[in-house]
């Protein structure tokens, strides 16, 4: 066999084919896997079994896979726009580099699924279940994941420009590097969460739980962390100039070497936090519980 040519199992089926959805289901049934480069826009899939069929690079848009159920299916670089992902079982799934702009996911199940360099602009995630998976580099700008739960999953280098993260949990997650300005994380759950390098400025955590989350070197300029659990965690080398700290937890929390010029403390309880070398030029600390246990009491600045 010549060696500039490959095997026929590696070559590629179907590209650029148009099938119907009974079609598909037909061959489907049949034991037919391999649905590569199909075009079916618009099409109802809605709950069907069609776990381990493999979709890469084929065109769905405005699919109906609604509680659909898609164990182990691979979508890698397919054109999922404006898809309906509803309730759908994606469990290990390769969403590699797919199209899922402006896609509705809610409640969908997602863990340990593949979605690296997927582009999620305008999603809606909410209620889905992303356990342990894989968005690195991912883009969900605008996305709306409010009560997601995303505990353990990798999002290092991802986009989330003011995405909504509200109720979500991301325990122990990792947002290594992530860029996350104005992005919202009202209440979430965040215990012992990556953001180490993450750009977070103007991102709200109101009443958010960053206990023992890794904060290091993070751009927090202007964020919102009022009556934030930052108990035990690490905001050494960041900056959070005219951040609101309002009501917060610092109990243990190292901020050394940071800078909380302008930031509002007010209120927040500081005991035992480690302080050395930080910026406190023009904070406010009204009622502020200092590390050493003494209540400020006069706005007068540190």
């Amino acid at each position: 066999m010549s060696l500039e040519t490959p095997p026929l199992s590696s070559q590629p089926l179907n590209r650029s084919e148009e099938i119907t959805a009974e079609s598909l289901l037909k061959r489907y049934a049949a034991g037919e896997r391999d649905f590569r480069g199909i075009q079916l826009i618009g099409a109802d899939l809605s709950h069907q079994d069609l776990s381990g069929a493999n979709f890469r690079q084929s065109n769905l848009q405005n699919t109906n896979f609604c509680s659909a159920t898609l164990v182990g299916a691979n979508f890698r670089e397919a054109k999922l726009t404006d898809v309906n992902f509803n309730r759908a079982t994606l469990i290990l799934a390769n969403l590699i580099r797919a199209d899922i702009a402006d896609g509705q996911l809610v409640g969908a199940d997602l863990s340990e699924a593949g979605m690296r360099s997927a582009n999620l602009v305008r999603a809606n995630l909410s209620e889905a279940t992303l356990r342990e998976a894989n968005l690195n580099e991912a883009v969900l700008d605008y996305a709306t994941l409010q009560g997601a739960v995303l505990s353990e999953a990798s999002l290092s280098r991802g986009r989330l420009m003011a995405t909504n993260l509200s109720h979500a949990n991301l325990d122990h997650a990792n947002l290594t590097s992530a860029l996350m300005n104005r992005t919202v994380l009202k209440h979430a759950v965040l215990i012992g969460a990556i953001f180490t390098g993450a750009t977070l400025e103007g991102a709200d955590f109101q009443s958010a739980d960053l206990s023992r989350a890794k904060l290091t070197s993070t751009n927090l300029v202007n964020a919102n962390l009022s009556l934030a659990n930052l108990r035990g965690a690490n905001l050494s080398w960041s900056s959070l100039r005219g951040a609101n700290l309002s009501g917060a937890t610092l109990y243990r929390t190292r901020l050394c070497w940071s800078n909380l010029s302008g930031a509002d403390l007010t209120d927040a309880v500081m005991i035992n936090a480690k302080l050395d070398y930080t910026n406190l030029r023009r904070t406010d600390v009204y009622g502020t519980i200092m590390p050493d246990g003494y209540t400020m009491g006069a706005k007068d600045g540190a």
